[in-house]
């Protein structure tokens, strides 16, 4: 079993079960992680608790703060509290430190307890785990919870029977709201730091956005020059957004949060590529930043800490498409099957799409056809 602190100098004590006797204490997020045998010893203990993470009474302070949404109020309350106990685990899903398994690409959907329909169509379309050209692609939703007492009980039900059938779901017990977003994704690659580093790649994306997994590991393994080991961040970049002053907005955010009147360059969050070094690198300088409200703007707050910058990749369509004829269906496949990720998608939508990009009697004209897409 393991004893545990929470705080800035947290760490775990190993115990054993007969005896009671320590057996290695170590620092948390450090001395554990040049260890193989301690990282299995913590994966298959990793049932353990934080104490409940309270209120910082000093954000009330904050000038204005009184006027802000309570969406706004109980991010800024709770941004300080980056350690939640999992409810669901995948320790193994990398193949465990012993036996690392070859994944190339990791796809990592950020996704709702109530979105279970979005979840069951993914998992039969771009989602699916399977190998392409020799190449391993597994799949993971990331989680907290939603609602309370027995809806909560529900939700949590419905995704631990998912998981037994699956072995997909990380769920942290954090509430999952919009502003939690970023938490998530911190979250995560805590999780991949200690479980995953030996991925190549990954793909973090919504649960309604429609990928080319083919054409996403086609370019990705098209960069010879680049296994994983060395700096990728690319999707459709945004530069010199702007902060939402009006307080009625999903994204509004307050001078008093953030005083620049200008973004740093980031994707956006609907989907984009990384790998494997660059997401270790974000959770590296993720610890001395502060949590924001945007999720994707807090990547770029991360990126440009870590002197790492964005690319753009013309196949990532994260705000939308554009079909240039009125006579043409907008769902037209012949307008997607070069694509790498496109948003937004239904569910219906996209169990159909992905059945006809990859029908082998697909016909499409010479203009459409003809057209590869690349940065």
């Amino acid at each position: 079993t393991i004893n545990k602190s929470t705080g800035k100098n947290a760490h775990f004590e190993f115990v054993n079960e007969k005896s009671r006797s320590r057996i290695h204490r170590f620092s948390h997020d450090t001395e554990m992680f040049r260890s193989p045998k301690l990282v299995k010893m913590y994966n298959n203990s990793y049932k353990y608790s934080f104490p409940k993470c309270e209120q910082n009474m000093a954000a009330a302070r904050i000038s204005g703060f009184d006027g802000f949404p309570d969406i706004l109020k109980d991010f800024l309350y709770y941004r300080h509290c980056r350690y939640f106990p999992m409810i669901l685990d995948l320790p193994d899903k990398c193949g465990g430190i012993e036996e690392p398994e070859d994944i190339f690409l990791l796809l990592v959907i950020k996704s709702s307890p109530m979105h279970y329909e979005r979840r069951e169509v993914l998992r039969k379309t771009w989602a699916q785990e399977r190998s392409y050209k020799g190449l391993r692609i597994r799949r993971i939703f990331t989680l907290g919870t939603m609602g309370n007492n027995f809806e909560k009980e529900r939700l949590n039900k419905l995704l631990k029977t998912e998981h037994q059938e699956h072995n997909d779901i990380l769920q942290w017990d954090f509430q999952d709201t919009f502003f939690n977003l970023t938490l998530k994704q911190v979250l995560f690659l805590k999780w991949m730091k200690r479980n995953c580093q030996q991925v190549n790649f990954l793909l973090n994306g919504d649960d309604d956005v429609f990928a080319n997994t083919d054409n996403i590991v086609d370019y990705l393994h098209g960069r010879r020059e680049n296994n994983g080991s060395q700096h990728l961040f690319t999707g459709f970049l945004i530069k010199n957004g702007f902060p939402v002053r009006w307080d009625r907005s999903k994204y509004f955010v307050p001078s008093q949060v953030y005083e620049k009147n200008v973004y740093p360059n980031y994707c956006g969050g609907g989907g984009f590529l990384l790998s494997s070094f660059t997401a270790l690198m974000i959770y590296s300088y993720s610890n001395a930043i502060p949590l924001f409200p945007i999720d994707d703007v807090y990547m770029g707050m991360c990126l440009e800490k870590a002197k790492l910058a964005p690319t753009p990749h013309i196949g990532i369509k994260t705000f939308g498409w554009y079909i240039p004829s009125k006579k043409i269906d907008q769902y037209d496949p012949c307008y997607f099957k070069d694509y790498l990720l496109v948003h937004q998608f239904f569910p219906n939508n996209m169990y159909l799409m992905w059945h006809q990009i990859n029908d082998p009697n697909l016909k499409c004209g010479v203009t459409n056809s003809s057209r590869t897409i690349q940065t």
